[in-house]
């Protein structure tokens, strides 16, 4: 079965391309064939994510211009053999692809990939209403807090107005000490404000940095990020996968032999 999804986000600072790619390789690596389309044209970067950088020839203007075929423009990857990517062009805007074309576009990845991941640029301008046409769903990208939630309930609402299904949520950056402190909000908080299924979530990990300054995505590691993201790329397929509760309060700590003798001695 083809699946077409819009990842988007309500503001920038998410992480919402560096998920994208990372998701993109645990789903080839699950044997989906799987095309990562960047979307966000001028600001090219899941070339890079991806370590295909010295490797793009065509960009999708190339192939709205006439100057190459579709196929042309997308760079298999060369490590992972179930893994393309169709990369955004350094200059120019989505203006110069009108709806049809983004369908079109979309409706030839179809006949050859099974998954097909189109990473739109932040916000509800630069074409995100233009990619939500082509594709059949929405990956919603936020980090838990209160102004990612917010601008997050743009792009839902855009949603609802354009007829598509309820986004999928996956909350990103996620401190687990925070949130055990009360200090963040819980995953499931994040979708329940937002009346979002919650598709899983992402803790805050450094090896995310460490891969991207490697030019690879964090799948490359053996971490709390990586696994976050096999099991999300798990659910997308279909599969029922538990979600940790890194949330819940650890029980307290019984008081040791020394701190009841302080008590003692503060109550006297």
């Amino acid at each position: 079965m083809k699946q077409t999804w819009m990842i988007a986000s309500g503001k920038g600072g998410v992480g919402k391309s560096t998920l994208a790619a990372a998701l993109a390789v645990a789903l080839a690596r699950a044997q989906q064939e799987t095309v990562l389309v960047d979307m966000d044209i001028g600001l090219r970067s899941l070339d890079i994510h991806l370590g295909m950088e010295n490797n793009v020839v065509y960009d999708v203007l190339d192939y709205v211009h006439g100057d190459c075929k579709l196929m042309q423009a997308v760079l298999a990857h060369t490590f992972q053999p179930h893994l393309a990517l169709l990369p955004a062009a350094q200059l120019g805007s989505t203006a110069e692809i009108d709806s049809a074309y983004m369908q079109k576009i979309f409706r030839k990845l179809a006949k050859h990939y099974a998954y097909i991941l189109a990473d739109a640029p932040a916000g509800l301008e630069n074409g995100v209403e233009k990619i939500l046409q082509g594709t059949e769903n929405m990956l919603l990208v936020v980090t838990p807090d209160d102004v990612s939630i917010r601008d997050a309930e743009r792009m839902i609402a855009l949603c609802r107005e354009k007829g598509k299904p309820s986004p999928m949520l996956v909350v990103n950056r996620v401190h687990p000490a925070l949130v055990q402190s009360g200090d963040m909000y819980t995953p499931q908080v994040v979708a329940d404000t937002l009346d979002t299924p919650l598709l899983g979530y992402v803790p805050e990990d450094t090896e995310v940095l460490r891969a991207l300054a490697r030019h690879q995505t964090v799948m490359d590691t053996d971490c709390p990020a990586r696994h976050a993201m096999d099991r999300i790329a798990r659910r997308l397929m279909g599969y029922t996968v538990p979600m940790p509760d890194v949330w819940q309060k650890p029980q307290e700590k019984k008081r040791g032999l020394f701190k009841r003798r302080e008590r003692r001695g503060e109550q006297a």
